[in-house]
């Protein structure tokens, strides 16, 4: 029986994956970004780190454990542009059932834009959006290992452009307390469009294929993670050969050490450190974030690098984050993680 699940899974990600396309090929790509401010400073992509605050487990459902019951995480993101991103996570633990539930949305409101036509004369203004509603459930097998899957609702809107989806996760995960090793197996966005934006032809979903490793030190308050995504495919790099040709940039620029740069594209870094069982400090590093926004053969800084610390009290978690995403140019997320029983008293 497990062997035919086992195979079953992989021809499942072998079809997800042929069928998929990479970046702004795909549509509701803000699916990809990170929801959390642990999230944020661990590199945007990080499937295995198992702490107490349930916003991780927006990505991977695998990660929702009973003591997550009640728990909300509430996040502001604050992008370029005026446009604002808000984050909603509930937790709950059904005892009858052994199994956890989390529910939640995330929505991004991009502001108001001058609705005009070819001559410049103006009809009104648009305000675009997108949003995704999503439904988690994870159970606990043996010892060590929990299983949970996610349905998610998505819909953008831009005008007379509109589009609605369904999307599915599914995630694995195993930890070995004695060891202080956590692993994690993450299928992502797997689904379709139910509707189509107007005029255009259906588009697939950012699929994804994540696997991540986190390692705690026995005699030292640090842990580190490495996480692997884009596992379906091997080359992701991208490269717009009429913007660079127009601005004069090497089109085989980075590719001097070509495997090892398509191999890292693939790899987020990232390390905890734990000051006092109250206070943590987060820095990451994303490849491929680099790679895909650098500019020629400019400086461009830490661009690619975040950071973010947490304030873990008894009642309430506080956390911030800063990623930078250009050279000297960065955006901010902050994060609040309470549990409603200690403010309002409701049991199981």
């Amino acid at each position: 029986m497990r062997k035919v699940l086992l195979i079953q899974v992989l021809l499942l990600i072998q079809v997800c994956g042929v069928a998929q396309t990479l970046g702004g090929n795909t549509v509701y790509n803000f699916l990809r970004l990170s929801n959390t401010p642990q999230l944020t400073a661990l590199g945007g992509i990080n499937v295995s780190n198992q702490t107490a605050d349930i916003g991780l487990a927006w990505h991977n459902p695998a990660l929702l454990r009973p003591a997550m019951h009640t728990q909300a995480n509430l996040v502001f993101n604050a992008f370029y542009g005026d446009i604002r991103n808000y984050h909603l996570l509930m937790g709950f633990r059904h005892e009858g059932w052994k199994t956890n539930f989390a529910a939640g949305v995330n929505y991004f409101n991009y502001g108001s834009i001058p609705e005009t036509d070819m001559v410049g004369n103006r009809y009104g203004d648009l305000r675009p959006s997108d949003y995704v509603v999503q439904v988690s459930a994870s159970r606990q097998y043996m010892e060590r290992w929990f299983y949970g899957a996610t349905i998610k609702f998505v819909h953008s809107n831009y005008g007379q452009y509109r589009s609605t989806g369904l999307a599915l996760d599914a995630g694995l995960s195993y930890t070995d307390t004695a060891q202080l090793i956590q692993a994690s197996l993450v299928i992502k966005n797997m689904g379709a469009q139910l509707k189509a934006y107007t005029g255009t032809a259906s588009g697939d979903l950012p699929f994804d294929l994540q696997a991540g490793i986190s390692k705690r030190l026995a005699r030292a308050p640090l842990q580190f993670s490495l996480t692997a995504h884009h596992l379906h495919l091997f080359d992701i790099a991208y490269r717009d050969t009429a913007f660079n040709n127009e601005n004069g940039f090497d089109q085989n620029m980075g590719d001097k050490k070509f495997t090892f740069d398509k191999l890292f594209r693939h790899i987020v870094l990232s390390m905890q450190l734990y000051i006092t069982d109250k206070v943590e400090v987060s820095v990451g590093y994303n490849h491929l974030r680099r790679r895909e926004l650098n500019v020629g053969n400019t400086g461009n800084g830490i661009n690619g690098f975040s950071l973010g610390a947490g304030a873990l009290f008894k009642r309430i978690q506080i956390r911030y984050a800063r990623s930078y995403y250009q050279n000297n140019t960065a955006y901010n997320q902050f994060g609040l993680s309470l549990k409603l029983t200690d403010y309002f008293g409701a049991g199981r």
